[in-house]
């Protein structure tokens, strides 16, 4: 029988499907009895779930990340979709088809990883061209580079997410240097390629997307400033230093690409360099969120549901095609 996904359940179905479930949660209710509260997920998207009347033995079966098969019906709840969950069964991960589950990107992986060398070889400056090479020739960490989402949730959270989202960046930032002649043109294709390469580091994604213990507590951007200074210190050792003036513009650009404190930005841009990568990123993320929030939303109507991270409802009606 093939899969219900998640994009194609409607309000009133009945369920039997095998789902990826993530955080599941024991909770009690007002009136002390217990319920499970989980999100149930594919690589369509991902839904509220509940299981009430629930005990602690249950809840102790249910994997914090893996696959179950469910039984139950849809929804709408406060007007979103949400499954009430009859019966769980646990399923082992190789009873089902990853494909279904893990989303991944739609473009041509070693043609997009191709195309950005490419523009990464156009970096003459000898000692930024070093550091750069000292990634790129790290062959297992290319590996996990091109497979990588480059976010949890927010953007591009699909395998492949991370080359895809970083080569956009570089493009970007290609086409508009004819526009800003005076722009350090080298620290900038470093800084696009070099900015999230601790996504492969902060991110988990063998059966669904999530953080590894040492991205949750330090996150991607004090790990690729470890990174970027490790490489540094084995080119130095290998005399071949970088010029400390180099390696700090680079690593401002770095700390600083997601442009505001709240954001989770140590420091904010004080370079033109690190205000075009930010920038660029910044964009890059919007579309990618935007688009794809107006092709996964399920309400009804010209409109989507608010979008808390973006604090707008996305008017989804393309004027040009009416």
């Amino acid at each position: 029988m093939a899969h219900l996904f998640v994009k194609d359940i409607k309000p009133g179905s009945n369920i039997n499907d095998i789902y990826l479930v993530t955080q599941p949660v024991l909770r009690p209710t007002t009136k002390g009895d217990l319920y499970i509260a989980m999100y149930l997920s594919d690589r369509t998207g991902k839904v509220n779930c509940r299981m009430w009347q629930a005990t602690e033995s249950l809840y102790q079966q249910i994997p914090s990340e893996g696959f179950i098969q469910i039984r139950g019906k849809s929804e709408l709840y406060q007007n979103a979709l949400q499954i009430v969950v009859n019966d769980i069964q646990v399923v082992s991960q190789d009873k089902v088809n990853l494909a279904d589950y893990m989303a991944r990107t739609e473009k041509d992986v070693p043609q997009m990883y191709a195309r950005l060398k490419e523009i990464l070889g156009r970096i003459v400056h000898p000692q930024l061209k070093a550091l750069v090479d000292s990634f790129l020739y790290n062959k297992d960490l290319m590996i996990l580079f091109c497979n990588a989402p480059a976010a949890m949730q927010m953007h591009h959270n699909f395998l492949g997410g991370l080359l895809e989202h970083t080569l956009n960046m570089m493009e970007v930032a290609e086409a508009i240097f004819p526009l800003y002649p005076k722009i350090q043109k080298d620290l900038v294709r470093a800084a696009v390629f070099l900015h999230d390469i601790a996504k492969t580091k902060e991110l988990s994604y063998k059966a669904a997307i999530s953080y590894t213990d040492t991205g949750q507590l330090l996150g991607h951007i004090v790990l690729g400033t470890q990174m970027v200074s490790l490489a540094a210190d084995k080119l130095a050792a290998a005399g071949k230093p970088v010029d400390a003036a180099v390696l700090d513009s680079l690593l401002h650009i770095m700390i600083t690409h997601h442009g505001a404190y709240e954001f989770g930005s140590p420091k904010l841009p004080a370079t033109p360099e690190a205000f075009m990568v930010s920038y660029i990123d910044n964009l890059d993320a919007k579309m990618n969120q935007t688009t794809t929030l107006i092709e996964n939303d399920s309400s009804e109507g010209n409109w989507t549901a608010y979008q808390k991270s973006l604090e707008t409802k996305l008017y989804r009606t393309r004027a040009l095609e009416q």
